[in-house]
């Protein structure tokens, strides 16, 4: 099981849209989609997990795609926790 960073989504991005980008790809384990208590709206990132192979697969193929209602294009990443925790002091 793969954890993908998922970045750069639209404000009226839901859960839904995500989905459908990525059922494409294979069996989507979970998403977890970041909100703006106050608003409800997306904060432009989500994270999505899904088997290895299938993990690869969709960022290789979503990873800079447009994505409809968005300014930008999508961001894509392995999320590595390794890295976690290893910032500025």
């Amino acid at each position: 099981m793969l954890k993908l960073f998922v970045g750069n989504l639209p404000p009226e991005a839901r859960e839904k849209d995500v989905r459908a980008l990525f059922d494409e790809f294979g069996t989507v384990r979970s998403i977890d989609l970041a909100h703006d208590i106050f608003t409800g709206k997306c904060k432009g990132f989500c994270f999505v997990e899904m088997e290895g192979h299938e993990a690869r697969a969709a960022q290789a193929a979503l990873d800079g795609k447009p994505m409809d209602g968005g300014a930008g294009f999508l961001k894509v990443r392995m999320e590595n926790p390794r890295r976690a925790g290893r910032g500025r002091k």
